[in-house]
């Protein structure tokens, strides 16, 4: 897909990757961004047209796509880490990060995929984790979320295949984002993770593994789950 002269639409635009893909969209010359947020007030990326938007709302959904209904690239890239397990965590919080990671995009893709079928296709990027084949004793609700919206990111690329639809999967460690604020481990630029993701839905791919971390785990799922499925495995 084309970049240049895309209409594209970026959720969870105020911060983090979503303020990169904001910008880098516009860099390679997307004629319009929409930059969402539950609070729009809090975007301030100039050349973007800002718009409100909370993916756990139905009614807000339904709204933003009738009023950006020339969008041609959707990027789920919403996102939320509660820091529950699921035997004995918060099953609110825990529901929370499943209709964050999972519901959301999905309630995004069916209302945008009449647009870019009307539109030739289009494309569509989930951003998910390398959480997504690494479960976490700490954060089970989050792996379990990303891991759920993995297999719906593969799902719908088979379902929207026939209209023409690229749908593209974004995997990635640990990123200098507000998500990772005060964890001490070796991060990735978000900046570089956004270009991946870019170059890889201009270069029409279906996954970009944006780290050697993300790469080494889905290539692990080969392998025996009591060798990678151990209590003091973590993810981000």
């Amino acid at each position: 897909m084309d970049i240049a002269n895309s209409v594209a639409l970026v959720t969870g635009a105020s911060r983090g990757l979503g303020r990169h893909f904001v910008t880098q969209l516009l860099e390679r010359g997307a004629s319009k961004v929409y930059a969402t947020a539950r609070n729009p007030e809090s975007v301030d990326l100039p050349g973007a047209e800002v718009l409100r938007l909370d993916i756990t709302d139905p009614a807000s959904v339904a709204a933003v796509a009738e009023a950006a209904s020339d969008v041609t690239l959707l990027v789920n890239n919403a996102g939320i880490i509660t820091i529950n397990s699921l035997v004995n965590g918060d099953l609110d919080q825990i529901e929370l990060e499943m209709d964050t990671a999972y519901y959301g995009p999905l309630r995004m893709i069916r209302a945008f995929a009449p647009i870019l079928e009307a539109g030739g296709g289009g494309a569509i990027v989930n951003v998910l984790s390398v959480a997504s084949w690494v479960p976490s004793e700490h954060w089970g609700a989050y792996s379990a979320a990303k891991a759920a919206a993995w297999s719906l990111t593969n799902s719908v690329r088979l379902e929207l295949a026939g209209q023409n639809t690229l749908v593209t999967g974004v995997y990635m460690g640990p990123t200098d984002t507000d998500m990772a604020k005060g964890q001490l481990f070796e991060k990735n630029d978000p900046a570089d993770v956004v270009r991946a993701a870019l170059d890889g839905v201009e270069a029409e791919k279906s996954e970009v593994i944006a780290d050697a971390l993300s790469a080494r785990a889905k290539a692990d799922l080969a392998l025996d789950p009591a060798v990678i499925y151990t209590p003091a495995t973590t993810a981000a």
